[in-house]
Formats: structure tokens, C-alpha cells, sequence
């Protein structure tokens, strides 16, 4: 993958005047920062130095209000010192975050440093060539700051000098998340701070049940063990002891009975019937977006041939 060493950016402003406000509002999920934080400190522990990262944004967009879900990396070639996007590798990623995630739709870029530069400009160009509008997420991995060191920002068009000039404006956003990234990120936060000694809730769970079940298999092994040793007449027989072991054998469930097969039976069909109900689910939404760009593609057929009846 190719990186390059993260250089000082040209002064030049490329930020808007203050008065300029975002367009869109942006709801940031903790997935896409723990991906470029696990890409960036990757990227730098095998190159042994600290490296410009970019990768793609997906998520989805309704009217005015994006919300950032994932994220993956973008290959990249250092051309005369400058940043030019490996579209070829982008276009093999797309078709297979597609193929997952059909309902999410390319939204930005994210690159770490520091606040925008004009060679953030120009990469900004080349993403424009695949979404138009796109959102810009900065990663800041040096910054001392109690704050999260993320900033997301947009391109508008000024005229700067009686010339066209993108120029960016910074975008206000808000963190979004679910019950399997809360557990996520505290597990993660939580294991990965040391010198504090904690533990997540996953971790204390898993090892709650990791220590019953092993204390189980010993317990069982030991009962075992004895059963074989008095079968093969290496040990006396206790009746004591065998009665106890005869008593705890009974209290297992009974796989052989007809209500254990009747339950299983129902359980199996309960499981079988949400899966067929979550493949139904899934055709009926893409026979939904069929149809949905079917019409547009038909009005938009139909407005061709109305305009063509108005003007020949």
C-alpha cells in the first residue's frame, strides 16, 4: 500500500470566510475512528515512522443529514510530490463493501493530520470525480487536546480574485451509536489503558463463563476418571460415591425423551422460519429499490419525450 511521509502543508488559507456555515448535518459513528486510529498506528509500527493514511467514508444520506458508518483504506502513488488515488483499487473495494453493505453509499474521505491544506485541496478534487459533494474527516494523531481530535469539513465554490476557488468549511457533528459499538468501544477502551487495571463488561463476562465451564469439565473429568479406575477394578467400589454420580446423571436433561424432541423441534422451526423471513425481508427491499429507479428511470424518459414534443 502506498504512503508517503506526512509533510509540513503549504500555508495558503484554504478555509472559507467565518461567516460561511456547513450545508449538511453529520452523525459520526466511534467505528470509522477506531478504523483510521487502527490504520494509522498500523501503517506507522510497519514503516517504523509516522505516515499519511486517506481512506474512503461510506454511510448513508437523507436529504440534508449524513450519518458516517464505515470506513476502509484507499491506495495512494506519490506522483511529483503529490497524492494521486489508486481509482483502480477504489472501484475493486466498492464492489465488495457493495456486496455487504448494499444500503451504504460512498459519503467522503478521511486523511490524518492536522487542520486542511491546499494538498488536501487537490486530493479533494479527485475524490469529487466519484461523489460530488463529499465530506472531508481529519484525524489529528498528535494533538495533546482532551477533545476529540477529529474535525469533518465540506468544499464550497468562492471567488476569490474573480476566480472559482474551493475552499473548505468546517462541519458541526455529533457521535451515533449502538448498543454492539458501545460494548465494542468500552471493551476496546478498557483493555487497551493499561495502567488502569480495568476491565470491560465483555471481558468479565467471558471470563465469568470461561471459569464455570472449566471448573465443570474438571469436576466431570474427575467424576470420570473414578467411574473408569472402579470399572477396571483399580480402585474399590464405593456405592456411596456411585450413587452420587448415579443421581447427578439423572439430573441431566434427557435428549431421548418425546418432549426434549417436541421442544427442539419448535426451536429448530422458530430459527429456520426467521431466516427464511430475513431472505424475504432482504428480496422484497431490493424488488423495492428496483422498482423505485425503474419510475425514475421512466419519468425521466417520459419528460425527455414531452420536451422533445414542446421544442420539434
Amino acid at each position: 500500500m502506498a504512503t508517503s511521509m506526512e509533510v509540513d502543508c503549504s500555508q495558503k488559507n484554504v478555509m472559507a470566510s467565518a461567516g460561511t456555515t456547513g450545508s449538511v448535518s453529520v452523525a459520526l459513528h466511534p467505528l470509522v475512528i477506531m478504523n483510521i486510529s487502527e490504520h494509522w498506528t498500523r501503517i506507522r509500527s510497519q514503516e517504523g515512522k509516522a505516515m499519511t493514511v486517506l481512506g474512503a467514508l461510506i454511510g448513508k444520506q437523507k436529504g440534508r443529514h449524513i450519518e458516517i458508518l464505515n470506513s476502509f483504506e484507499l491506495v495512494f502513488d506519490v506522483v511529483e510530490g503529490e497524492k494521486i488515488i489508486d481509482t483502480v483499487y477504489y472501484n475493486t473495494k466498492e464492489e465488495q463493501f457493495k456486496q455487504v453493505f448494499s444500503e451504504m453509499d460512498f459519503l467522503g474521505w478521511y486523511m490524518t493530520g492536522e487542520a486542511p491544506c491546499e494538498e488536501d485541496i487537490k486530493i479533494h478534487h479527485q475524490i469529487c470525480q466519484i461523489n460530488e459533494s463529499p465530506v472531508l474527516l481529519k484525524l489529528n494523531p498528535y494533538t495533546r487536546h482532551t477533545e476529540l481530535p477529529v474535525s469533518l469539513y465540506e468544499s464550497v465554490i468562492d471567488l476569490i480574485e474573480g476566480q472559482a476557488t474551493m475552499l473548505f468549511v468546517e462541519l458541526t457533528y455529533t457521535l451515533a451509536t449502538e448498543e454492539a459499538e458501545r460494548i465494542g468501544v468500552d471493551h476496546v477502551a478498557k483493555m487497551s489503558t493499561a495502567e488502569v487495571g480495568g476491565s470491560s463488561t465483555v471481558a468479565a463476562h467471558l471470563s465469568q463463563q470461561h471459569s464455570s465451564i472449566k471448573m465443570l469439565h474438571n469436576r466431570v473429568k474427575v467424576i470420570l476418571d473414578y467411574v473408569k479406575a472402579v470399572e477396571a477394578g483399580e480402585i474399590p467400589k464405593n456405592h456411596e460415591i456411585l450413587r452420587e454420580a448415579n443421581s447427578l446423571c439423572h439430573r441431566l436433561p434427557v435428549l431421548d425423551t418425546s418432549q426434549f424432541k417436541e421442544d427442539f423441534f419448535n426451536q429448530c422451526t422458530d430459527v429456520t422460519l426467521m431466516a427464511y423471513l430475513g431472505t424475504l425481508t432482504k428480496g422484497s427491499n431490493s424488488i423495492n429499490q428496483f422498482v423505485n429507479k425503474f419510475n425514475v428511470l421512466y419519468d425521466r424518459q417520459g419528460m425527455g419525450r414531452r420536451m422533445r414534443g414542446l421544442f420539434f
